[in-house]
């Protein structure tokens, strides 16, 4: 808490006292959140801005907390872009700071709430794994879009056309999915990872999907959680469980452990992309590569 409140003293001074000529760029800077978010504006805006992610590829944003030179990035952008949902949870006060003196679009404020998951009645029960579900996706990227458009009127035709092809991409990227997922149905199999990032995926896919974790990786699986998760692997014959990019395997290699000591051999595949993508030159380094990738990795190893 005492280092929350000296950083957001900090954010203060910087947009008070290091205020750069922003007019002299050759062009605008937006700055987003994570990798996954930073790859869908890229698309939406082309060659008219620079587009930089805050947090690099790998980290995981429900327990990244900010450093100084990231509140000296989110002052020098033109406008801000984060997730919302509280996936960036430890950076809610920044955001809250940040509304009074920047441009700032939240992608999933303007989602249809019957479309969200819940855990819960909370604000923070939310679960924000959209990119799961392409639709779902798609609908965030283009509110993203129209706030540029509000911001940037000059921009719209070329934000328009953009978009357009982008979400005609989305749109042949969600009928893969569902190719591969029907294929999968067949065989009684399950998606099983670290935590609950992929409930979206099963719900828009009708996949059944369980996550050892819950929705943030804040949270710590119990010996009850184990041991109920081992025994529906074994009674259903699953062929294997998930690691994340983002996430320590040890849960994992918990499950893959005590379903051997049932005599019910499983493998440990991945990792998933889950909350980050992958490096810029990997084939999982952009959105459509992740999921493609993604959906690679579980088709393979679960229809062996």
């Amino acid at each position: 808490m005492r280092k929350t409140i000296v950083l957001l003293l900090l954010f203060t001074c910087l947009f008070s006292c290091k205020r750069e000529d922003k007019t002299l760029r050759e062009k605008p800077l937006i700055v987003a959140t994570t990798s996954i978010l930073a790859d869908g504006v890229r698309n939406l805006v082309g060659d008219l801005a620079e587009v930089k992610a805050l947090m690099p590829a790998g980290v995981d944003p429900h327990l990244y907390k900010a450093s100084v030179r990231d509140l000296d990035l989110l002052q020098e952008g033109d406008i801000v872009i984060y997730h919302g949902l509280f996936l960036e949870g430890k950076m809610t006060e920044i955001f809250e700071k940040l509304a009074y003196s920047q441009n700032l679009i939240n992608a999933a404020d303007e989602l249809p709430q019957n479309l969200l998951l819940r855990s819960g009645p909370e604000a923070h029960s939310v679960d924000p794994h959209i990119w799961f579900d392409v639709k779902l996706w798609s609908l965030a990227l283009q509110h993203v879009s129209k706030e540029l458009i509000l911001w940037k009127p000059e921009w719209k035709e070329k934000i328009e056309a953009n978009t357009d092809v982008y979400l005609k991409k989305l749109s042949a990227l969600d009928k893969e999915i569902q190719s591969k997922v029907d294929l999968l149905k067949s065989s009684n199999q399950a998606l099983i990872t670290a935590h609950d990032a992929f409930a979206y995926f099963g719900k828009s896919y009708d996949l059944e999907v369980k996550g050892l974790q819950g929705l943030s990786t804040l949270s710590e699986p119990g010996l009850r959680d184990l041991t109920g998760l081992i025994q529906f692997i074994v009674d259903r014959n699953i062929h294997a469980v998930f690691a994340e990019q983002t996430i320590s395997p040890k849960a994992i290699e918990a499950v893959v452990a005590g379903c051997a000591n049932q005599n019910h051999q499983i493998i440990m595949a991945g990792p998933l992309f889950t909350d980050s993508l992958d490096a810029a030159d990997t084939p999982a380094g952009t959105y459509i590569g992740m999921v493609e990738t993604n959906l690679q990795t579980i088709f393979k190893s679960l229809n062996p």
